[in-house]
């Protein structure tokens, strides 16, 4: 049985901001950390790792998420500015980006295009809402970018963001495995093809496994959040969503 003075102290936590702020820093510094001791195994990813720690913090103590949000927006308003600075690797490899420039244009469109068209399709095969058919199409663009083409597009922005949180994490756990089977050892088509598939979270285990995968991957998040914004609404009335 927990006692008064315990019970007070968890009061008191609880509704101050920076509580929340430091238990997500500290999650996710932890599971870095974890991440790091496994020599940046696939499986072991900080993002899944920490997403899993708060998540049971607070169903254990029972915390809403506007009052977790209260301190964890901190965080949040970091993620403008953090998307920017990935500008800084695409500058500096510029002139590889300039000569790979055809072959990049048509993997964004058949990329951009194929994770539109086979969310919306799977999710209608499986029998899914319209609401849902709306809200996942655009799950594999930045959050911030998907909720707002979920929004326009009449689905569920809350909905869109566990879907577009859960591709990511799917994708930087299985884009090393995945290239390795394939041979596919270019760090340009491995970096392109997880920011297309995987966004941000993508981005950054391209980002720890190689620099240029990293610049190529935040060259391709960047412009399929834009060539999904155009596909998505196109897509949507051509299959029925």
């Amino acid at each position: 049985m927990t006692s008064p003075a315990v019970q007070d102290l968890w009061v008191y936590l609880a509704t101050s901001p920076l509580f929340w702020l430091g238990l997500t820093l500290a999650a996710y510094l932890g599971a870095d950390a974890i991440a790091a001791a496994t020599g940046r195994h696939p499986l072991a990813n900080p993002v899944l790792m920490a997403v899993a720690t708060v998540c049971i913090v607070l169903f254990a103590t029972g915390t809403s998420y506007p009052t977790y949000f209260s301190g964890a927006q901190f965080v949040h308003v970091l993620l403008g500015p953090a998307t920017v600075a990935l500008a800084i690797p695409i500058i500096r490899n510029r002139a590889a980006i300039r000569r790979d420039l055809r072959a990049l244009v048509g993997a964004l469109v058949v990329g951009s295009a194929t994770g539109v068209a086979s969310a919306i399709g799977i999710a209608v095969l499986c029998g899914g809402s319209e609401v849902l058919v709306r809200s996942v199409a655009p799950k594999s663009v930045t959050a911030a970018i998907a909720m707002g083409v979920s929004r326009e597009a009449g689905g569920l922005p809350e909905l869109t963001a566990v879907v577009v949180i859960a591709t990511g994490i799917t994708g930087a756990v299985l884009v090393t495995p995945l290239m390795n089977a394939l041979r596919l050892r270019d760090w340009r088509a491995r970096g392109f093809a997880v920011g297309l598939a995987a966004h941000g979270i993508g981005t950054a285990r391209a980002l720890q496994v190689h620099p240029l995968a990293g610049t190529f991957a935040a060259l391709a998040m960047a412009l399929n959040g834009v060539m999904t914004a155009f596909l998505t609404p196109v897509l949507l009335r051509v299959m029925g969503g």
